[in-house]
């Protein structure tokens, strides 16, 4: 038995649809939603047993937090134990969008949500339709991305059903998500602020507001046992099936392709002849792709890390199972 997909119009969602998946979260179900980033997989926030259902289906270990998704900064505020500053700040700036901010929690917030650490993580998000249903719902909702634990993220509802099958109440399918790469998410406990996942709000934009700001490094699967400070952290993450080799220069991958090629191995090459943000929007659709048609070695030629680029960057060097870069102050690299 296969999930129920119900197909939606991204920019007004139907009623009816909206209707009944928020009913199904109110009940302590599971709805899988597009966001402007990602698909996510939502359950009731404040309910430990629906959280609960969202690490079973998704195979996710306990010590990975969740982000909690709001309609507004009304809902957001009683989910922190105190509002500092450059939390309205930002929340002003960049929300509704793809910014996760990390705070100090409320006693409300199960502890099966932010991995028993004190710091829960909020995100408004853009997408009409995410909208609509925290609208409809009236209630926080935790969301990770609707995959399979350590799979290349869902950008489209299909991939939802590949990974999670039937354990998924509803799916709403509003076609292709428009960012492609996860929210940024920006630890505000620590000072300097640090970025613990780059992603679709840029360290450049937050910096010009902030100052500079630190950019957290990989955590090994050890440390991350102990729980981290927030998802997509530790450095074998977004990962296809295939081996992921990565290059700096096209050269670099063509001269690779043609040895693997010569070994009879089966090759993929990811498409990066768009801009940065073309591949953001394409990444994990085309890793899945190529892990479709069999690749044994996906190849990919790496973006600059500037804008969103650096979030591409991350995706994959943890899906090649690569530390993660620093970006230092002179634009240079240097890994972890």
């Amino acid at each position: 038995m296969k999930s129920s997909v119900v197909r939606v119009d991204p920019q007004t969602p139907q009623r009816d649809a909206i209707e009944r998946a928020a009913a199904i979260l109110r009940a302590g179900g599971l709805v899988a939603f597009p966001t402007e980033t990602v698909y996510g997989l939502g359950a009731h926030a404040l309910d430990p047993n629906a959280v609960r259902k969202i690490f079973a289906a998704k195979q996710r270990p306990g010590w990975d937090p969740l982000i909690v998704h709001v309609r507004d900064l009304v809902m957001a505020r009683p989910l922190m134990k105190r509002v500092l500053p450059q939390f309205e700040l930002l929340a002003g700036r960049f929300w509704p969008g793809a910014l996760t901010l990390v705070i100090n929690k409320a006693p409300q917030v199960p502890a099966e949500v932010t991995a028993g650490r004190p710091t829960v993580a909020l995100r408004m998000p853009r997408h009409p339709v995410a909208a609509a249903l925290l609208a409809a719902a009236d209630l926080p909702v935790a969301a990770p991305s609707a995959n399979q634990f350590g799979r290349p993220s869902p950008t489209r509802a299909e991939h939802v059903v590949e990974d999670l099958g039937d354990r998924v109440d509803l799916i709403l399918d509003a076609g292709p998500t428009p960012m492609g790469v996860e929210s940024t998410v920006l630890d505000l406990t620590q000072s300097p602020q640090v970025i613990l996942r780059p992603g679709g709000v840029s360290r450049e934009d937050l910096e010009k507001i902030l100052g500079e700001v630190s950019l957290a490094s990989s955590v090994s699967d050890e440390l991350a046992a102990k729980g981290l400070h927030g998802p997509g952290m530790t450095t074998k993450h977004y990962a296809p099936r295939a081996t992921v080799e990565l290059f700096e220069d096209a050269r670099s991958q063509a001269s690779r392709a043609d040895e693997l090629r010569r070994a009879a191995k089966r090759v993929g090459i990811v498409d990066t002849s768009g801009n940065p943000e073309q591949l953001a929007r394409t990444l994990f659709a085309q890793l899945r792709e190529l892990d479709a048609q069999e690749a044994e070695v996906i190849l990919c030629v790496l973006p600059p890390p500037e804008g969103v680029g650096l979030a591409v960057r991350d995706r994959l060097l943890r899906a090649a199972g690569v530390a993660a870069e620093k970006p230092t102050r002179d634009g240079q690299d240097s890994r972890e």
